[in-house]
């Protein structure tokens, strides 16, 4: 491995590692992507346990889908193993070291035919809450993405916005999630970006992208007869973060064990198995005047 990479992420934000995990590698990976994707379809709605999180859409055009899981390393060893592996370690340790925590370890799918499986355009700066737990955010946290699939513009690749991490956090508009909203030339012309200058990664299975929590990105709809897999996983120095899986220590990589604080503020106080969406009903018939109580998690 060459230090062009590490030339490239500093100057753009971003950068592309190729050829890391080989075929079977990426069969293995596939393989995991198939066996939670299943598991997410037991669920009738967004699903979470302590940090294990099931993003569930009913998708206009193809009905129910699973867009997102997060923490599956927690249940699924063969994920567990990758987000430890030495060739990730060696990418990112020149840029923020060796003693390093994870706060991101995600599956993202994009289902061919589905209507909305697009991300608006953002900065991941902006998810990172509260904000004090997470310091020097521009020199200590880099966020990888293993290529399961073919990755293109028309399976809705991530488009990058190069050299967008110089600029510190931007002004965009608050419209809810960022995975409900389509990625708009609009939004980048809104903070002052040429939408012209955008690019879109172009990845093979095996390759691993990285990207600077300042960069601007966001991914279009799947176009094509095949899914887009992508394996996210987020590293910090640290040092410089109270929250957050030790991933590795001195090098030396860490094995999860009982879940600590990482994004689910509540994690201590409601580990529990719950649907996350019968939470908002709850709130919102309480609200209404109405207690309904929501179903057993178990009953799918």
């Amino acid at each position: 491995m060459d230090d062009e990479y590490i030339e490239h992420y500093r100057a753009f934000g971003f950068a592309v590692v190729k050829g890391v995990f080989g075929p079977r590698e990426v069969e293995e990976l596939a393989a995991a992507f198939d066996r939670v994707y299943a598991r997410g379809m037991t669920h009738r709605a967004s699903f979470r346990h302590g940090n294990v999180y099931f993003s569930i859409a009913d998708d206009r055009d193809l009905g129910r889908i699973v867009r997102m899981a997060q923490w599956p390393a927690y249940f699924d060893p063969v994920l567990a193993r990758y987000r430890i592996d030495p060739r990730l370690l060696a990418i990112i340790a020149p840029l923020i070291g060796n003693d390093l925590k994870q706060i991101i370890n995600q599956m993202h799918w994009k289902p061919p035919g589905a209507h909305m499986v697009e991300y608006g355009y953002h900065q991941d700066i902006r998810l990172r809450r509260p904000r004090e737990a997470f310091r020097e955010p521009a020199t200590s946290y880099v966020q990888t993405g293993i290529a399961v699939d073919p990755h293109r513009k028309e399976n809705g690749a991530i488009t990058m916005y190069p050299a967008s991490h110089k600029l510190g956090e931007l002004g965009f508009a608050a419209r809810g999630r960022v995975m409900d909203n389509h990625a708009r030339d609009t939004d980048l012309a809104t903070v002052g970006l040429d939408p012209a200058k955008a690019v879109d990664l172009v990845l093979d299975p095996g390759d691993v992208a990285l990207w600077s929590p300042y960069t601007v990105h966001g991914s279009g709809p799947n176009t094509t007869n095949g899914d887009r897999r992508l394996y996210l996983n987020s590293y910090v120095t640290a040092a410089n973060c109270d929250r957050g899986e030790w991933a590795f220590r001195d090098g030396a990589p860490c094995p999860l064990g009982e879940p600590v604080l990482v994004h689910y503020d509540d994690l201590y106080t409601r580990p529990e198995p719950h649907y996350v969406d019968d939470d908002a009903r709850v709130q919102k018939n309480r609200r209404r005047g109405r207690d309904t109580t929501p179903d057993s998690p178990g009953k799918n």
